[in-house]
């Protein structure tokens, strides 16, 4: 991996190899929670292509490693958002990043949610854990076109009060877009009085018609199934159920063969993928 020199680097005389990350300067830092942090990212030299709601980007620490990361904003200046849990060397080095440090950045990579194909219908968006990362950038596009869409829900599940991201965006989206949100927890502490238990109860308290809905998942793949299985169960065509697979991805262009899933390959075909395509392969254990 080529690393990102110290101080400004000159502009290249050509476009940069695919698997040669482009700087990016860290403009802003934000703890989410105690394990979690949200990066904006603004470029040095020339900027990544613009990103679909849904794609993800390869990010390097310098002088640890290179992870994939879902893309869940863009910033005004042209940069990029970024949601980063510590879990590895990696991710906690991104964590660790302070405004002024350098990032190494490759993408967009893989395929997005289609909010084409959801025009003129309701709309469900579920989320569960960090989940919400790469939906918030679905949930801001039918924010900001709200009136494209049918009736707009929005259901998330944390497993705690203190681990739920983006808490007052949630209400805002409420609030001024007339989107339905609703929000459960696994386990509750002594000011929650919220809902209790898994996201898919959340099914029973938003109104949508299921034969002319769509729907996008995020979250733990137990969560995503069951996600599913009770939408199409209720009446939403599974290949109108768009989920988002998470896998080891070591490359993003399909090189490696890290994150192959069945006759996928995550970082090419996905990572948004619809459930008819994927659904079989979700009941095989450790695939």
């Amino acid at each position: 991996m080529t690393p990102i020199p110290a101080t400004e680097p000159p502009a290249p005389r050509s476009g940069p190899h695919p698997l040669t990350p482009v700087p990016y300067r860290v403009r802003s830092r934000v703890a989410e929670r105690s394990d979690t942090v949200t990066l904006t990212l603004t470029p040095v030299i020339g900027a990544c292509p613009p990103f679909t709601p849904g794609q993800f980007t390869m990010l390097y620490a310098p002088g640890v490693g290179e992870i994939p990361v879902s893309i869940s904003g863009r910033a005004r200046s042209g940069g990029l958002v970024q949601t980063i849990r510590a879990v590895g060397a990696v991710s906690t080095a991104l964590c660790r990043m302070r405004p002024g440090d350098l990032v190494g950045v490759r993408g967009p990579y893989g395929t997005g949610f289609d909010l084409t194909a959801a025009a003129g219908r309701d709309v469900v968006v579920a989320a569960g854990g960090l989940g919400l990362a790469p939906l918030r950038p679905v949930i801001r596009e039918l924010a900001a076109h709200r009136s494209r869409y049918g009736r707009v829900s929005v259901i998330v599940g944390a497993q705690v009060p203190k681990t739920l991201l983006y808490p007052r965006e949630l209400d805002r989206w409420r609030d001024r877009h007339g989107i339905d949100v609703r929000v459960t927890v696994d386990h509750p502490d002594e000011g929650w009085t919220g809902h209790v238990g898994l996201v898919t109860r959340l099914l029973d308290r938003i109104v949508y018609e299921p034969r002319d809905t769509h729907a996008f998942v995020c979250g733990p793949e137990p969560m995503m199934y069951a996600t599913a299985e009770e939408l199409v169960r209720r009446g939403v065509a599974p290949e109108r159920v768009s989920l988002s697979l998470e896998r080891n991805m070591k490359c993003g262009v399909g090189r490696c063969g890290h994150c192959q899933l069945g006759p996928y390959f995550i970082c090419l075909d996905g990572p948004v993928l619809p459930y008819d395509r994927v659904a079989r392969l979700l009941t095989v254990r450790e695939l």
